[in-house]
């Protein structure tokens, strides 16, 4: 007993006591607590029960929900991609910021990227599905689309690039008509990323799609985009403003594009995609300000945005072998898939992606923000557990 009124005389000062897998054995046994204790335990009992008052209260059933909704004075311009022999998609034209926010006119695209030489640095899991036909452009973005339902093919003119094959412009604009004549959907036409050799290869493409209203990707500060505005506008193609993750500077190339005789309706715009994982903060905060920017009023930031979402497989998460992470069969998708997502509830409205798996269910994702899918009857999910049981 003496050890026991030790103890409480320790406890005198304490705000709570708790007795853990604690066992005495006695025939009688009285306590008597200190008033302190006693008013700390009546005290934590009150509180407790206040909260879960309130939260009764404030606890809103799935149906009560209504998301916060915003009103905007501008909307995004629309922009066309395919015409003459291909099935046009169209891109943007959205009145809100996110997509719960309003459906939206035109659901989110994915593009399938393809290259015009064999591509030896791709993951595995992406290699496997392509080695077949990887020595045929014009195969690849059909497999691409017959076989997994690519709603474009982005043509990546790799072998043009100087320090690659340095390939002539006729011979890139020989492989973009080798997937003209293979597959119906409209085409994202990019080049090496060389800034010399890039304006005449687009030039020669944008030639050889005359009137099949592609996306020529790209225009930015590093290159003669007058020269790529110029071939867009002679052969009314689209043209993928690009932009360093700098909203100002995305502005500025906007503002110079349609100088050079683009319009809205001709300009989509990429502002950067980092990885998850690797900065997609920073992409998240871009597209977010440039997308308000233009439904708040801004000519100059009134486009659809794009995402090179293959970016994610440069992620060393996406492809690094390391048995604790798993196998990259399914977090090389993963990581593409996440990438895309967070981008798309910001706003993003075309994806170039890598994985058939990845392009399959963002393409899905996409499809469910539209104005038919969300006029479907809610289900009906407050007893969601009980209905699983």
């Amino acid at each position: 007993m003496d050890q026991i009124n030790q103890l409480l005389k320790l406890l005198e000062n304490a705000e709570s006591v708790e007795i853990d897998e604690f066992r005495m054995d006695f025939e009688e046994l009285e306590i008597n607590l200190a008033p302190a204790i006693a008013r700390t335990v009546q005290q934590t009992v009150s509180r407790q029960q206040a909260i879960e008052k309130s939260m009764k209260k404030t606890m809103l059933k799935a149906g009560d929900f209504k998301p916060p909704i915003k009103e905007y004075p501008s909307k995004i311009a629309q922009v066309q991609l395919g015409d003459g022999s291909r099935k046009p998609v169209f891109l943007g034209g959205q009145n809100s910021l996110y997509r719960f926010e309003e459906p939206q006119p035109n659901p989110p695209v994915v593009t399938f990227d393809v290259f015009d030489i064999p591509m030896p640095g791709l993951p595995r899991p992406i290699r496997e599905h392509f080695s077949d036909v990887m020595e045929s452009p014009g195969e690849w973005a059909k497999k691409a689309v017959k076989d997994y339902g690519a709603n474009l093919v982005t043509m990546h003119l790799i072998g043009t690039g100087p320090k690659v094959m340095d390939k002539s412009p006729r011979e890139g604009a020989q492989a973009v008509e080798e997937v003209l004549q293979a597959v119906d959907v409209p085409l994202v036409i990019g080049a090496s990323g060389d800034p010399i050799k890039d304006p005449p290869v687009l030039e020669a493409a944008a030639e050889t799609a005359e009137g099949e209203r592609c996306l020529l990707a790209s225009a930015n500060m590093d290159l003669d985009y007058h020269r790529l505005a110029k071939a867009a506008v002679d052969y009314d193609h689209a043209v993928l403003s690009w932009a360093i993750t700098d909203v100002n500077m995305q502005k500025s190339l906007n503002k110079y594009l349609m100088k050079d005789g683009l319009k809205q309706e001709d300009i989509v715009m990429d502002p950067t995609t980092c990885a998850l994982g690797y900065g997609i903060e920073f992409s998240i905060d871009v597209i977010t300000r440039t997308r308000l920017g233009g439904l708040k009023g801004d000519p100059d930031l009134q486009m659809p945005m794009s995402s090179g979402t293959t970016n994610a497989w440069g992620s060393r998460e996406a492809w690094m072998k390391k048995e604790e992470w798993g196998p990259t069969d399914y977090r090389g998708p993963l990581w593409e898939i996440f990438t895309g997502l967070t981008l798309m509830l910001n706003g993003v409205d075309i994806f170039m992606m890598l994985h058939p798996d990845s392009v399959r269910i963002l393409r899905e994702i996409g499809e469910t923000f539209t104005k038919e899918y969300l006029s479907t009857p809610t289900p009906e999910i407050d007893n969601w557990i009980t209905e699983l049981e």
